[in-house]
């Protein structure tokens, strides 16, 4: 579960900001063998709050409140509607029936050509690789639509799923570092690690990689 991606983005206009229609248009629905990735909805706000307001995911999503309340789910999905939470925020759903499973998310660097990606699943869903499957479908929308050379992604040096998935979608490991953690009141350990467009041309037939 990497970090939840919160970061309001500078280089919107107002005029953006105020139009979730036009954010949204190049934040495709997006489809994979089980699962619907698509924007937060209204009716996600109960299992949103039930799966977030669980200590063992906000220790391990950077900037996740913990208690996670149906006022925080409620704020959540309209900043992410509102295009103020990231660039592409989804919800992960499963396509047979629905069902709500977690969030994922695409944030901009500074520099244009570098995103991050992000997720969290609740605990029910962990080690079924829906991790995985979610993350191989934003690496390879983001890869396709947008002009950019690498993607980034960050865990906490104890979370070993984190790791598992992210080498698992080809990221190699670029170092370490401190980030702040909401839930933990402080700084905490992470590892960095980045993709590249030549990597993932090469991986993005993933096949069964869960």
């Amino acid at each position: 579960m990497e970090r939840l991606l919160l970061r309001d983005d500078p280089l919107r206009s107002p005029d953006d900001r105020l139009r979730p229609d036009r954010l949204r248009q190049s934040c495709p629905v997006l489809l994979s063998q089980r699962l619907v990735l698509r924007a937060p909805h209204i009716e996600d706000i109960d299992a949103l709050t039930h799966l977030a307001n669980n200590a063992a995911v906000a220790t391990m999503v950077s900037r996740m409140p913990h208690p996670y309340t149906a006022s925080d789910a409620a704020d959540f999905v309209r900043r992410s509607n509102l295009g103020e939470i990231g660039k592409c925020v989804y919800a992960i759903t499963k396509a047979e029936n629905g069902e709500f499973l977690g969030c994922c998310a695409l944030e901009p660097h500074t520099d244009l050509e570098t995103l991050e990606i992000g997720y969290w699943l609740g605990e029910p869903y962990w080690n079924d690789g829906y991790a995985t499957e979610a993350a191989h479908a934003l690496i390879d929308m983001a890869f396709r639509t947008r002009d950019i050379a690498f993607i980034d992604a960050r865990c906490r040096v104890t979370n070993v799923a984190a790791r598992r998935v992210i080498q698992k979608c080809g990221f190699q490991f670029q170092g370490g570092g401190m980030v702040g953690h909401l839930a933990a009141r402080g700084m905490v350990p992470v590892e960095w690690y980045r993709l590249d467009r030549k990597t993932w041309m090469s991986l993005k037939s993933w096949g069964d990689m869960r």
